[in-house]
């Protein structure tokens, strides 16, 4: 739900409607978020025929070599945000980025991807009601509060979300 609010509210700016399909698509395991998007809007396509966009996105912290990436929505519900606290405790690289892959595909089934990036920290608690997921301990470069407490505005402007939707509703609208 937390996806479909952020989401929502991007393209609301540029006049369309969200909606969100029932069901989900086989997530494949991968080495990248971007083959993870391909292969499930493929799989949609084939079963809906229409325009459907997606994302995936994941955690990657510095210090763990990039984990838990792709496996994030694993990991969080399985550990949580006290599971990556722990497994930081006492670790002086805080460095981490939020990875997005949004993805469109055409009623044609044409699929274009596009990417962000926030880069950030792991802060040393949970602070924060907004947001989802690993949001209460991930502060964004240049910021003084967490994705969990920030308004939805700021977020969507800041988050790796936010960012490979823009640029995929630039993409579509050709600019």
């Amino acid at each position: 739900m937390g996806k479909l609010k952020e989401v929502s509210a991007l393209f609301a700016g540029l006049g369309h409607d969200v909606i969100q399909l029932d069901g989900d698509c086989p997530e494949i395991q991968a080495d990248t978020l971007e083959e993870v998007v391909e292969a499930c809007l493929k799989w949609l396509w084939e079963r809906h025929r229409q325009p459907v966009m997606i994302d995936d996105s994941g955690l990657f912290i510095d210090t763990l070599k990039g984990f838990p990436g792709v496996y994030s929505a694993y990991v969080y519900r399985t550990l949580g945000n006290p599971g990556i606290l722990k497994l930081m405790d006492k670790v002086p690289d805080r460095g981490a980025e939020f990875r997005c892959c949004a993805g469109f595909v055409d009623a044609s089934g044409r699929i274009t991807l596009r990417s962000g990036v926030s880069r950030g920290i792991i802060i040393g608690e949970m602070r924060g009601s907004g947001g989802f997921g690993f949001d209460p301990v991930f502060r964004p470069e240049g910021e003084t509060e967490t994705f969990a407490e920030l308004d939805l505005g700021t977020k969507n402007k800041l988050s790796h979300r936010g960012k490979a939707f823009t640029l995929l509703a630039q993409t579509l609208s050709g600019e």
